[in-house]
């Protein structure tokens, strides 16, 4: 199955969140390509759950997709901060999927610690100019990133 990366800012949505909820909507993405990949994702595809925008920008947990991509209600919610006056429940051109908790890293991978890593250096988050918020991820970085956790001292 395909792995994928996708960020979402944590003081408005974090791994914390989708853990207490257990599922949840994933809206709100207004990037064609972002959306494609969305789109192409499957029932049981796992992600790295990314918080950006935040003191400590990294990989937070694990997410699983639950609900494969539908037209984002989002965007014709004009009381949504995604809404799209353009969309429309005839012509919606933005997905949302359903995801699931899996796991909250003890701590956030750090970002520089992402671009440290000699075998992530194919990874779309670290290369310059990369500012999508939904990315595939190899199955070769999938592990290297898992490598990466710190074990829970318990």
């Amino acid at each position: 199955m395909p792995n994928w990366l996708m960020k979402s800012e944590p003081d408005e949505f974090s791994i914390r969140d989708l853990e207490r909820l257990g599922q949840a909507r994933w809206d709100g993405v207004r990037n064609y390509q972002a959306r494609n990949f969305m789109r192409s994702m499957a029932r049981g595809d796992r992600f790295f759950f990314y918080h950006s925008s935040c003191p400590q920008p990294g990989i937070a947990g694990i997410g699983e997709i639950v609900r494969e991509a539908y037209p984002d209600p989002a965007a014709v919610d004009p009381q949504s901060p995604y809404h799209d006056p353009k969309a429309s429940a005839e012509r919606n051109p933005w997905s949302a999927l359903d995801v699931a908790f899996i796991d909250a890293f003890t701590d956030v991978i750090p970002l520089a610690a992402l671009k440290a890593n000699p075998s992530l250096a194919e990874l779309s988050l670290v290369k310059k100019g990369s500012r999508l918020s939904v990315m595939p991820v190899s199955d070769k970085e999938w592990q290297a990133i898992l490598k990466m956790v710190r074990p829970a001292s318990h």
